[in-house]
């Protein structure tokens, strides 16, 4: 089933296209098309000397530089599969995730030496850490790394996740669908840059900022979709996320497409914003895109007045989806969920997995057909779960709950895993989250439900205060949300916390929440 859909063919090919534009911008480090294509080229020629070869799992234990992209492209060119892995990850959730993935070869920072030993699997032949070790390895190659006979759309592409509960889990792409799905293969990015809409004046290619890290697959799509289309990728060489910076960024470096993940990561750009509002230069963003977590409607409204003529977007997908579909933000709606102009291969299913008529208001669960993913590395079980065939028909079910309107657009309402059932109604976390994060003392939410010996769950809110605000009481927040929402979705328990857990990538880590939940076993007012 060979196609030309091969993501080391194509980025190779813009390269020949336009070798001396700028395809990275990281600190001092700049790169052109041709010098990306030569340092990956000769990271693979390295890697390809030291046994790794198609099918290969090449684990990146790095934090975002021009190494982690030149390593995903190095494994392109091998017919290799890079591997993200998660670089807040202690020993034992990278032993497991190494296992999994039978890691041959592992580029890596200088820093995690010690845990990578101590995670080692037999697997692993070869590691290279980033800095001089690095350099040195792709100084020592003759000549960039020769094609491997056979590419194709169907090598290898593995984003891991963890989702929202339970151990890492690799979900395994063919190159031709992941670039239809997530890389804009269908004529369309993932999210459509407004200077290229209609009645919106160009302001020249692309300038993506992805401030999230690289081992979240917003990171990885909105980069490799802008490289495929000629862009630059501006890469924040901070260790961690810093606001301050982010803003600084988009100033210097004229950045027209900035992408985030939710509200921990727009929240306090917004404050940022707040306590200097003519320090930075920030006319030429065009738009501010959340991905892998929805941002409340009282973040969206704060973003769009202080960005005025700039879009902000909710994008929607998942590691097992691709990109599905985009909410544009409008001031003061008043929409406590998210409601999304889904793509023609998304749908919502009932239990029978039967589509659901639109504005029938049964909750379903969002699922797309086409250009899915094979399935989820090592694990046939889960593999057949989520995507399961009806009538010929492969379908990507990852468990987002969703409703269709009438006008065809899809409201989700959250993850199953992590609904809340509690005398029966049903509760989901993200809405309570948007209204308890529209105080104005809350900087961050998560909402869990916790054992109840009369309901059988009662929701429970683990918050984050913002700074130099007075503690909220579990009394005011139930009666600020009991303005927006349901009486049985009004929070029954409060945790008060000094930072709210969330993955690198921003994910609320429910875990943690309902362990502080619980472990407080703090009972308000029924």
């Amino acid at each position: 089933m060979g196609t030309s859909f091969n993501l080391a063919d194509l980025f190779e090919s813009v390269a020949r296209a336009v070798p001396e534009r700028e395809a990275v911008a990281c600190g001092t480090r700049r790169l052109t098309y041709a010098e990306l294509d030569d340092r990956a080229g000769r990271l693979a020629a390295a890697l390809a000397g030291e046994g790794v070869g198609p099918g290969d799992h090449v684990g990146l234990h790095l934090r975002n530089g021009t190494e982690y992209l030149e390593g995903m492209f190095a494994a392109f060119k091998l017919r290799a599969v890079p591997v993200n892995v998660n670089h807040r990850y202690v020993a034992g959730e990278l032993r497991h995730l190494f296992d999994d993935a039978g890691l041959v070869a592992l580029v890596h920072e200088p820093s995690f030496a010690a845990v990578v030993e101590e995670a080692r699997p037999e697997s692993l032949r070869f590691t290279l850490a980033r800095g001089a070790p690095y350099e040195r390895a792709l100084e020592s190659q003759p000549a960039p790394v020769a094609p491997p006979p056979g590419r194709s759309g169907d090598d290898r592409y593995i984003l891991y996740t963890g989702g929202t509960t339970g151990m890492p889990k690799g979900v395994v792409w063919r190159h031709e669908d992941i670039f239809f799905a997530a890389l804009g293969g269908g004529g369309d990015p993932p999210i459509a840059d407004p200077a290229e809409l209609p009645g919106r004046a160009p302001r020249g290619r692309t300038r993506l900022l992805p401030a999230p890290p690289f081992i979240h697959g917003s990171s990885q799509w909105m980069a490799l979709s802008t490289l495929f289309r000629g862009g630059t990728v501006v890469i924040d060489p901070s260790p961690t996320f810093a606001p301050d910076a982010v803003w600084q960024l988009v100033a210097d470096e004229a950045v027209t497409f900035l992408v985030i993940v939710g509200d921990a990561f727009a929240r306090p750009m917004v404050d940022a914003l707040d306590a200097a509002p003519e320090r930075w230069d920030v006319s030429r963003l065009t738009v501010v895109l959340s991905g892998g977590a929805v941002l409340s409607p009282s973040v969206k409204d704060a973003l769009l007045a202080r960005l005025p003529g700039c879009m902000v977007v909710d994008g929607f997908g998942a590691s097992e989806t691709g990109g599905q579909g985009q909410m544009v933000a409008v001031p003061n709606d008043g929409t406590p969920l998210p409601r999304f102009a889904m793509d023609a291969a998304t749908t919502v299913l009932d239990d029978d997995l039967r589509p659901i008529a639109p504005g029938t208001g049964t909750i379903g669960r969002l699922a797309r057909r086409g250009h899915i993913p094979i399935g989820y590395h090592n694990d046939p079980k889960k593999t057949a779960e989520t995507f399961p065939v009806v009538d010929g028909v492969r379908w990507s079910v990852p468990g987002d709950l969703a409703t269709v309107g009438d006008d065809g657009t899809v409201t989700v309402l959250g993850r199953g895993a992590v609904s809340i059932n509690t005398g029966g109604e049903k509760v989901h976390p993200e809405e309570v989250e948007a209204a308890l994060k529209a105080h104005p003392s809350v900087f961050d939410a998560i909402v869990v439900g916790i054992p109840d010996e009369r309901w059988g769950q009662r929701v429970a809110a683990v918050v984050q205060v913002r700074t130099g605000a007075e503690t909220p009481s579990l009394v005011e927040l139930a009666a600020h949300t009991r303005r927006t929402l349901a009486g049985y979705k009004v929070p029954r328990s409060l945790v008060i916390v000094g930072t709210v857990v969330r993955s690198p990538a921003g994910k609320a880590d429910y875990p943690w929440a309902l362990r502080m939940a619980t472990e407080a076993g703090s009972r308000g007012p029924q």
